[in-house]
């Protein structure tokens, strides 16, 4: 009796993850198209990244993102208080609304993991080194995960709608969602700004190496995606869109659909890309190019190869993270990768994983990415 309990539960829960999952795709479906039209990265790599022969070596598994001329965007009072992440959200939001000819947008939406950890720091040491007086605000303030997209907004003088997602690795597209969501319930809307941003720390980000999350080995980036151990390495970046309703002449791509789902089992995983393509349209076979996040971690890149070796062995297939690290946001930056490819229409072989030749045209890119086995993000990006 009691094994057919069990039995009985045990098929229940089965048949109930199955309907949440379902119902969890449908949940994230839009109605509409909605253009990208302007973009802008900053990343351990530089931004020319599909017309350089050789991407940037990197020796250490905690890596910076590259340093520009900050001062040509930001007064010189207010960029000596920033820390990195506010100065590289509010550097490529600028770009990106200025590349699409945009001066406010309607919204600001931001992701983040891991916020300020810079100005983190500095209010915690200030607090042991003035023995808890004495202290000023400003590091607290500036700590907080919302820092950024309050600093675009004061900066362009937007009164808009803000929202800030710190949701660990699914922050960029639980951003992205609700940039959807904003065009969907207000047609009054026209642009709205999406990002993600994350900054490394001088003494935190080293913390990943306790848990086992970063390589105890130092491996050369460009060799990640053959390694065979645990762990991966990270870096920083900040990468800001545009997106609108309207399709302008300066449009990249357009984003046809998003989904997020906290668990997958591995078995499951080709079976819910299906389903999610299916509600587009789209079959496996019309997926011109997979963009997948493996990172090197040999205890969850099975989910990686579950899909190179079957359902999507004959596509040809790209990566990133041996480029950028990996860290909270790095799938803004395969979605500003994805989106450059399409426009341009060149893909470089350090990004190709596999053999298979770049079709004439790049119709339809599909972003895959999970971290520690959860939060497994679809992102459907599509020409125009």
């Amino acid at each position: 009796m009691g094994c057919n309990l069990h039995n009985g539960i045990t098929e229940a829960r089965s048949e109930n993850a199955e309907f949440e999952e379902k119902l969890e795709i449908s949940k994230s479906s839009f109605s509409r198209k909605l253009y990208i039209n302007g973009v802008s990265s900053i990343s351990a790599q530089s931004d020319d990244i599909l017309v350089v022969e050789e991407p940037k070596y990197f020796q250490q598994n905690i890596f910076s993102a590259q340093d520009i001329a900050y001062k040509q965007y930001i007064k010189p009072m207010m960029l000596r208080r920033m820390s990195k992440a506010i100065k590289m959200g509010l550097v490529t939001a600028k770009n990106a609304l200025m590349e699409a000819g945009v001066r406010v947008p309607d919204a600001i939406i931001v992701g983040t993991g891991e916020g300020c950890k810079q100005d983190t720091e500095k209010f915690l040491e200030n607090i042991l080194d003035g023995q808890e007086s004495f202290l000023t605000p400003t590091a607290f303030i500036q700590s907080t995960h919302n820092t950024v997209g309050g600093q675009i907004a004061l900066d362009l003088k937007c009164t808009g709608y803000n929202m800030t997602y710190t949701q660990n690795s699914a922050s960029f597209e639980s951003a992205l969602l609700d940039a959807i969501l904003q065009f969907n319930e207000d047609r009054t809307i026209r642009s709205v700004l999406v990002g993600g941003v994350d900054e490394l720390a001088k003494t935190s980000t080293p913390f990943y190496y306790l848990d086992g999350q970063l390589k105890k080995e130092a491996i050369p980036n460009l060799e990640l995606l053959e390694s065979e151990t645990s762990g991966t390495i990270t870096s920083e970046g900040a990468n800001f869109f545009l997106l609108s309703k309207l399709r302008t002449k300066n449009s990249y791509a357009s984003i046809l659909d998003c989904a997020l789902f906290n668990s997958i089992s591995e078995s499951k995983l080709p079976d819910t890309i299906k389903s999610f393509l299916k509600r587009n349209d789209l079959s496996i076979s019309e997926i011109d190019a997979i963009v997948l996040g493996n990172n090197g971690d040999v205890r969850f890149d099975k989910y990686y190869k579950k899909l190179q070796e079957g359902i999507f062995s004959n596509t040809l297939q790209l990566g990133f993270k041996h480029l950028v690290g990996d860290y909270n946001t790095a799938t803004a930056y395969a979605f500003w990768l994805s989106a450059n490819i399409i426009k341009e229409n060149r893909i470089p072989d350090f990004i190709k994983i596999n053999s298979e030749t770049k079709p004439d045209s790049i119709k339809n890119m599909l972003i895959y990415n999970q971290y520690l086995g959860k939060n497994h993000s679809l992102t459907l990006v599509q020409s125009l």
